[in-house]
C-alpha cells in the first residue's frame, strides 16, 4: 500500500484479506461482524449511495457502532467524502458545518433522530437500518463476491480511482473552542500516511482489541478507531460514548480489550468508577486530545499498574504527531511530562512565534510540522490556509520545545498566552497555580479559566473566571505567596455559575472570553 493509494482500496484490501476474522463487536447489543460481512454490507450500501446521493459529501449522524462503521466505509466505497457531524454541539455550529460542507444527504438511525429533536436535520435523511433491510438480497450476493473475487477485481467492479493522493477523503470539523467550526480537509494520503506512521511504532497482532468509544467526529476516533483498525485488521469493540466509563470498563473486561485510546478527563472517571480487575487485560493506554497532568498519570499507574502513554496530535495532522511508547526498547521511548517522540516521517521545527525565525529545538517557540499526515487545506478558507501552511510546513499554533533526546514537550497554545509588559504570560500555568492554592487537582476543569481581554491602557489584561468564592484581593495574596510574578496575576475576577465546556471535555475558550468581556 502506497501513500497515494485510495482510502477505499486500502480498506477493501484490509477487509478482504482478513475476511474471516472478527472485525467489530457492538457493545450495545453485542452483535459480531466479520471483516468479509462488513465489506459486503458496505459495498451494497455504497452502490445505493452512488446512485441516489448527489454531491461530493454525505453526513453521518451516528455514535460509534456497527452502523457508523458501515456508513463511513460505504460512503468511501462510493468515492464520496464521509462527514461525521458533531451532534453534541449547538444548532448554530451544526448549521454552519452543513452550510460550509454543502451537505445534501445524511445517514442516521431512527433512535438517533428521535433523540436529537433540535438537530438541524436535512430534508434527505436516510435511516441506515431501513436501507440495510432493503438491500439484504444484494448483500448476500456481494458476500459471495467478496468470498471469491480478489481485491483488485472488486476495485474494478466498483470503478474506484487507482489513486487517491491529495484528493479529499475525509472532512472533519474542529470543536471550535475559539470560534465557529473549521472544516479540515484530510486527503487519502493523509489518512493512509498516519496509519502507516502509527503502525511503524506500534504493531498490533490477532490477539489485540481496541476500545472504540471515542466519537468519530473527532480525529482520535475517526482515524485511530475507524480507518486504522479496518485497514490493519485489528478488532474493535464499539460503544456510543466514552463518558460512560462504567459500561466501557465492563466491555474491556468482557472482551479482554488490550488497547484503550482515551483522554485525561476519562482517566479521572476510570479512577473513580472502575476496578483494577476490570482493566487487567489492557496493554496500552494512550491519552490524547488534552494535557495529561503528571499526578493523574501517576495515580492511574498506581491503581491499575499500567503507565499512561501521552500522545499529541491535531485535527490538521489526521491523528497524531508524537506518542510515548512502552520504555522496553534499546533507545528511550518514554519520558514523563513529554508527549513522546515524533512519529517516523514527521519533521518538526521550533520557530520564533513572531518572526518565524528558526530557533534551537531546545528553546520554547512555535511548533511547525511537515509530513504525509499534514492536512491539505481548510474548507473554503484560502486565507486561513495560507496563514498556517507555508512551503509544506504547518504552523500548529502550539508553543513547544524538544529535549536533548528528541522528546517533545507542549507548553501550550499560543492563544493561551498573553503578551503583557513585553512578557509572554502563560494562562495554563496561572490556572495551575490557582488550583494548587485552592487545594484542587491541577488538571481539574470547571473551576477556573484565565483569558486575555482587551484593555485600553495596556492593550491586554488577564481576567479570571471562577466558580469559587474568590476575591481579587484573595487571589493576589495567594499567587504572590506561591511566587507568581505580579505581572502574571489576573487584574479582573468574575464569578460564574459554570465554566463553559465543549462536548470534547475541553474548555470553550471563545465563550469564556465573551463572559469575561461582559460588564
Amino acid at each position: 500500500m502506497g501513500l497515494d493509494d485510495h482510502l477505499a482500496r486500502a480498506t477493501i484490501h484490509g477487509l478482504r484479506q482478513n475476511q474471516f476474522r472478527e472485525a467489530i463487536i457492538d457493545g450495545i447489543d453485542h452483535r459480531r461482524m466479520k471483516a468479509g460481512g462488513l465489506l459486503a454490507v458496505s459495498i451494497a450500501l455504497s452502490r445505493w449511495i452512488k446512485k441516489y446521493c448527489s454531491g461530493r459529501r454525505v453526513a453521518v449522524v451516528l455514535p460509534p457502532g456497527i452502523g457508523a462503521v458501515v456508513a463511513n466505509v460505504a460512503i468511501a466505497l462510493a468515492d464520496k467524502t464521509p462527514v461525521n457531524l458533531n451532534f453534541t454541539v449547538g444548532r448554530a455550529a451544526l448549521q454552519s458545518a452543513i452550510r460550509q460542507a454543502q451537505i445534501l444527504f445524511a445517514i442516521s438511525a431512527e433512535p438517533v433522530i428521535k433523540r436529537l429533536p433540535e438537530f438541524p436535520w436535512l430534508k434527505e435523511v436516510h435511516q441506515l437500518e431501513k436501507l440495510v433491510s432493503k438491500l439484504k438480497a444484494r448483500i448476500a450476493v456481494w458476500r459471495i463476491v467478496v468470498l471469491l473475487a480478489p481485491a483488485w477485481l472488486i476495485n474494478c467492479w466498483l470503478r474506484l480511482p487507482s489513486k487517491g493522493g491529495r484528493q479529499e477523503a475525509v472532512l472533519l470539523f474542529t470543536s471550535g473552542s475559539t470560534g465557529e467550526p473549521k472544516g479540515v480537509i484530510l486527503s487519502h494520503r493523509n489518512i493512509i500516511g498516519i496509519v502507516e506512521q502509527f503502525r511503524s511504532v506500534v504493531n498490533f497482532d490477532q490477539t489485540d482489541t481496541i476500545m472504540a468509544s471515542l466519537p468519530l467526529f473527532h480525529c482520535f476516533g475517526c482515524t485511530g478507531t475507524l480507518w486504522h483498525p479496518l485497514m490493519k485488521a485489528v478488532r474493535i469493540v464499539t460503544y456510543p460514548t466514552p463518558v460512560d466509563v462504567v459500561k466501557n470498563a465492563e466491555l474491556i473486561e468482557k472482551y479482554q480489550i488490550t488497547v484503550l485510546p482515551t483522554t485525561a478527563t476519562m482517566l479521572r472517571a476510570y479512577l473513580k468508577h472502575s476496578e483494577p480487575t476490570q482493566l487487567a487485560s489492557l496493554k496500552l493506554v494512550v491519552a490524547g486530545a488534552e494535557k495529561l497532568p503528571p499526578e493523574l498519570a501517576e495515580s492511574f499507574k498506581q491503581k491499575f499498574g499500567l503507565p499512561v502513554l501521552e500522545a499529541y496530535g491535531l485535527t490538521e495532522t489526521a491523528l497524531g504527531v508524537s506518542v510515548n511508547l512502552p520504555d522496553d526498547t534499546v533507545q528511550p521511548s518514554f519520558r514523563k511530562g513529554s508527549v513522546g517522540k515524533p512519529l517516523p516521517g514527521q519533521a518538526a521545527q521550533i520557530r520564533d512565534p513572531d518572526s518565524g525565525r528558526l530557533l534551537d529545538p531546545r528553546q520554547i517557540g512555535m511548533l511547525w510540522l511537515k509530513g504525509p499526515n499534514v492536512f491539505e487545506r481548510y474548507l473554503a478558507e484560502d486565507e486561513r490556509t495560507r496563514e498556517v501552511l507555508q512551503d509544506g510546513w504547518f504552523k500548529t499554533g502550539d508553543l513547544a520545545r524538544f529535549d536533548e533526546d528528541g522528546f517533545l514537550y507542549i507548553e501550550g497554545r499560543l492563544s493561551r498566552f498573553s503578551k503583557i509588559a513585553g512578557e509572554m504570560v502563560p494562562h495554563e500555568t496561572i490556572e495551575t497555580k490557582i488550583l494548587e492554592s485552592l487545594g484542587f487537582d491541577t488538571g481539574e476543569q470547571g473551576i477556573v479559566s484565565v483569558v486575555g481581554i482587551p484593555d485600553e491602557s495596556k492593550g491586554e489584561l488577564l481576567a479570571l473566571l471562577t466558580t469559587r468564592d474568590l476575591s481579587k484581593h484573595e487571589l493576589r495574596k495567594r499567587l504572590l505567596a506561591a511566587g507568581v510574578p505580579i505581572v502574571w496575576i489576573p487584574k479582573a475576577v468574575k464569578h460564574v455559575t459554570q465554566i463553559p465546556i465543549l462536548s470534547t471535555g475541553k474548555v470553550d475558550l471563545g465563550k469564556c472570553r465573551q463572559l469575561a468581556m461582559e460588564p
